[in-house]
């Protein structure tokens, strides 16, 4: 893979002969009402804003003091939440999903045609139906900026999330360290928690990202934190990169929602006769 050969979109034929073809929307939905306020608001108060630490309590009934959002706090970090109503949709779809798309590009362009450039397993290997402990390289607009990021997916456990409970409350949590591909650091976190509804279900998107949610990669401990916190210092991150990646997960939760029901009908796992 060169940089020359990826590119936003698809191009002719790519989808002349894949089963794929069905279910490319070119045209995607306004934002929602909610997520249309948060952009016109601006960024908020920190204080309306949960740290990593209280993760555990997304499995609590109820809503944070900040559903859909963003802030950059006086460490330097930022935080974006952004709630997704997904009618029609089982929070089983997503993890189904995440352990299939990752393998190919024109599986990951289905998500965000507008943003969406290329995916791929860092590990090499193709769809293995399955996500955790895997790393997913891909590139992606987050507004006018295109990066090259790491996504490593780790178990909702390790953030603190009581996995049982999950299960038992028909719940679903993607959580994942993300980082910057080609440099030797990682840069926060994400959650993506998804609840059932009386009609279908709902995403609690959370991302902690810079400040002191950066490390170098692989390295823990009093002096990792050190190195991250010279990291944050020297790369602080805008609130408009905030406010961009709110309105980008907006977009793609959205978009993907409205097809992942016959996405996951076609492709998904088949029931056991």
């Amino acid at each position: 893979m060169t940089q020359g050969s990826l590119y936003l979109g698809y191009r002719p034929g790519d989808l002349r002969d894949s089963p794929l073809a069905g279910y490319f929307r070119p045209d995607m939905a306004p934002l929602s009402p909610h997520a249309q306020e948060a952009v016109l608001v601006g960024g908020q108060a920190p204080e309306l804003f949960p740290d990593l630490s209280a993760a555990p309590t997304l499995l609590e009934p109820g809503y944070w003091p900040m559903e859909t959002g963003y802030t950059v706090c006086p460490d330097g970090s930022a935080r974006i939440f952004a709630l997704t109503p997904m009618p029609g949709v089982k929070p089983a779809m997503w993890d189904w999903w995440f352990g299939w798309h990752g393998d190919e590009a024109l599986k990951y362009k289905l998500w965000h045609p507008r943003a969406h450039v290329h995916a791929a397993w860092a590990d090499g290997e193709g769809d293995l139906g399955r996500y955790v402990g895997r790393t997913s390289r891909v590139v992606e607009y987050v507004g006018a900026s295109r990066l090259d990021l790491t996504i490593r997916f780790v178990s909702p456990a390790s953030l603190g999330l009581d996995e049982a409970r999950l299960a038992a409350q028909g719940e679903v949590a993607i959580c994942a360290r993300g980082g910057l591909a080609g440099a030797p650091v990682e840069t926060g976190w994400l959650i993506h928690h998804l609840r059932p509804t009386a009609d279908g279900c709902e995403m609690r998107s959370r991302f902690w990202l810079g400040g002191p949610y950066i490390r170098p990669r692989g390295m823990s401990g009093p002096l990792g934190a050190a190195l991250g916190a010279v990291a944050a210092k020297l790369s602080p991150l805008p609130l408009r990169d905030a406010g961009d990646l709110l309105v980008h997960c907006a977009q793609e939760m959205a978009h993907l929602a409205a097809i992942l029901p016959d996405l996951h009908a076609d492709f998904g796992p088949k029931p056991q006769d």
